[in-house]
């Protein structure tokens, strides 16, 4: 058997449209012209290499790698996964980042002016590199639902940003997290630009009680699939996986 195989043809069907106008952001930011697929150049399928000395000992635990005076509030939960290629072949070492809002749906950022308090003990990021079985795992804090200025009455459903990186800057893809059973993801005006149920669904981590440490953590599992019919939507990826 080959150690490596041809891409699947990608299903355009189940990106989003880059003109949603239910989406308010898309209406300014989609392009006019259609998108042209470039051949990558050496310079971005190459290094830089991520190592695992390259970490900090704290990086994959955003309970304790922003404390300053004692824990951040909210749920704590495990997320953790496989990244895979489309064959289902694990991807080792891929270097994954992640960040959040807190348990009060702020992020730690000076644009944020929602009215909920910043956490002193809770950064909100963190990073990780898949191990040779492709297995990522980080502990947090379960983050908040927030409101956004899109329609009325719109909130985004409690998310977690990822980030993955391939064997360059220039591979990089970026995608959202959500929590399954939570009632905001059927009215999120972002979710909705997706036109496959089963494409949205695979954004949604599922409740894993098998890794939930009694009486301290809850655990979430989700895989990231990187390209293929069973893929994970990437957001930075419009023009298909």
């Amino acid at each position: 058997m080959k150690d490596t195989a041809e891409f699947f043809q990608r299903d355009r069907s189940l990106q989003p449209p880059a003109f949603t106008p239910v989406y308010k952001t898309s209406v300014l930011r989609s392009p006019r012209l259609a998108l042209w697929s470039l051949q990558n150049s050496l310079s971005e399928v190459t290094g830089p290499v991520f190592g695992h000395d390259e970490l900090g000992e704290l990086d994959n635990d955003l309970i304790l790698n922003y404390a300053k005076t004692g824990q951040p509030i909210g749920e704590r939960i495990i997320v953790h996964g496989r990244v895979l290629d489309e064959n289902g072949r694990a991807v080792p070492h891929s270097l994954v980042e992640f960040w959040q809002a807190n348990a009060g749906g702020r992020y730690r950022h000076k644009n944020d002016t929602y009215l909920a308090p910043i956490d002193p003990n809770f950064g909100g990021c963190g990073r990780c590199i898949t191990d040779e079985n492709g297995y990522y795992y980080f502990r947090t804090i379960k983050p908040g639902a927030y409101p956004f200025r899109n329609r009325v009455n719109d909130w985004r459903p409690a998310h977690i940003h990822f980030s993955l990186f391939g064997s360059g800057f220039a591979q990089r893809l970026i995608t959202q997290m959500y929590f399954e059973g939570d009632p905001l993801i059927p009215h999120d005006s972002i979710l909705k630009v997706i036109p496959d149920e089963a494409a949205r669904q695979r954004l949604v981590a599922k409740l894993d009680l098998n890794n939930t440490v009694p009486l301290d953590t809850i655990a979430y599992r989700w895989d990231i699939v990187l390209r293929g019919k069973r893929s994970t939507l990437f957001e930075n990826k419009l023009e298909g996986n």
